[in-house]
């Protein structure tokens, strides 16, 4: 069964961007690399040997991966989102209960999060649990830490 991933446009496009970089650029650099440790002598000792094909290992997987990924996308329709209730690509702002502090986070798919931008991807145990509620409704999140509890404060685009 294969996984959809939804992605913005430009999520999606920085997927397309970074396949194309690392099959044209970075595959016929790592062959290149191998080529050259070939030449030099016996490839049972020949730790640059071992290590370009470790490389292009990496690199064959990190293709396979993100074909896979812009495969199962999902471009998500920014203008069918709405405010009535947490979704993907809403700027969520909760309050901790405990702690009191306010923070911001924008949904995102698991591809585009990022902390630092207040990018959460939907998928985490706090995206999870936003997802469909409403401003003012109390959210109860069982994270490795343990139980933490959020109050939606406000559901924006």
């Amino acid at each position: 069964m294969t996984k959809v991933h939804y992605l913005t446009a430009e999520g999606l496009e920085k997927l397309k961007a970074e396949l194309a970089h690392l099959v044209s650029v970075e595959r016929p650099s790592i062959s290149k690399q191998i080529a050259e440790a070939r030449d030099k002598g016996d490839l049972s000792e020949n730790a640059e040997y071992d290590a370009a094909r470790e490389a292009q290992g990496l690199c064959e997987l990190k293709i396979s991966q993100l074909k896979d990924l812009i495969a199962n996308a999902r471009v998500i329709d920014e203008s069918k989102i709405n405010t009535d209730c947490v979704q993907i690509l809403n700027k969520v702002k909760i309050k901790n209960l405990k702690t009191n502090a306010v923070m911001e986070y924008t949904l995102v798919g698991e591809s585009e999060a990022n902390i630092r931008e207040g990018k959460l991807a939907a998928a985490t145990p706090i995206g999870k649990a936003l997802i469909g509620k409403k401003k003012g409704d109390k959210v109860e999140v069982k994270a490795p830490s343990g139980i933490i509890n959020f109050e939606i404060l406000d559901i924006s685009i």
